[in-house]
């Protein structure tokens, strides 16, 4: 059978072809507002020969819409300088106020990715600024959830963490300064702002931190899938502190002999284990009902 008269020789139709355009366009737009990568010239190298540039210790890179939004925001963050498209300052929408309080450079999302690297997702913004300032365990006395992490090294989740601890309004979130993400801009984009909204404390000695907690009156359980209660029937304290471990290998032992008890989350299904970040969600949840009791 012969072959349409009016089908291309490369098969493609009018429609295949406008389709194709409009993928294009949408994909140039999203470049445009910094949600894509921009392409380098020539022939594409890999995100691997891309090197950061160099950082002063005192300095933080944060970047996309709702990270620095909050951190602009925030009264504690000092900003340095904003980078930004002319496209997304408009979706900042920032006020008279938090303009004068931060220098701002239009520049095109090229020159962010040469800054962030080829896979940010920065969305046309980047904020230099400092570090936030360093919290005392002596600050949280009055809270009555603080939610502590043993080694939990990856930043996507530490940043999901942080964002169930802002939902349901934990005091601190306490962690290790050894195998613990630091402040960064893939930690505070991975909080979509939460980073602002709670102090993130880096400790030295877990265990010693957890001794000064008891003698804060904080209650400390630590998450245990072997643990010998489930969760909610273990509060006793009218403060607690819930310890959760990095997966896989969970609570080191000296953590688990350190917390005032050991609990588990019941789960009837067939998987047995969560992931840290929702692990910690459902923990908190159940702490806050305790405490509406």
């Amino acid at each position: 059978m012969s072959k349409d008269n009016n089908t291309p020789r490369d098969g493609k139709t009018a429609k295949d072809t406008h389709y194709a355009n409009l993928r294009r366009a949408h994909r140039d737009a999203k470049r445009e507002r910094g949600e894509l990568p921009t392409p380098r010239p020539g022939r594409k190298k890999p995100a691997a020969d891309w090197k950061a540039p160099p950082v002063p210790a005192d300095t933080v890179l944060l970047y996309g819409l709702h990270t620095v939004k909050a951190a602009i925001a925030n009264r504690a963050r000092t900003p340095i300088k904003l980078r930004v498209t002319k496209n997304a300052l408009a979706k900042l929408e920032l006020d008279a106020s938090e303009v004068l309080a931060c220098p701002i450079e239009i520049v095109q999302p090229s020159e962010i990715d040469s800054l962030l690297g080829p896979d940010a997702i920065h969305q046309g913004v980047m904020l230099e600024a400092r570090p936030l300032p360093v919290r005392k365990l002596n600050s949280l006395k009055d809270k009555p959830l603080l939610l502590v992490l043993d080694q939990v090294t990856d930043p996507h989740n530490v940043g999901a963490i942080l964002r169930s601890a802002v939902a349901f309004d934990a005091g601190a979130v306490i962690t290790t300064e050894r195998h613990s993400p630091a402040e960064s801009g893939v930690l505070a984009k991975s909080a979509s702002g939460a980073l602002e909204l709670i102090p993130y404390i880096q400790i030295a000695n877990l265990a010693e931190v957890l001794d000064d907690l008891h003698h804060l009156g904080f209650q400390t359980i630590g998450l245990d899938s072997e643990g010998p209660e489930p969760l909610e029937e273990t509060f006793t304290g009218e403060k607690v502190a819930l310890v959760l471990g990095a997966e896989g290998k969970g609570l080191r032992q000296k953590t688990r002999s350190t917390c005032k008890a050991l609990a588990r989350l019941d789960m009837p299904g067939a998987i047995k284990s969560l992931n840290v970040s929702n692990a910690a969600a459902i923990a908190l949840y159940a702490a806050r009902t305790h405490f509406s009791r």
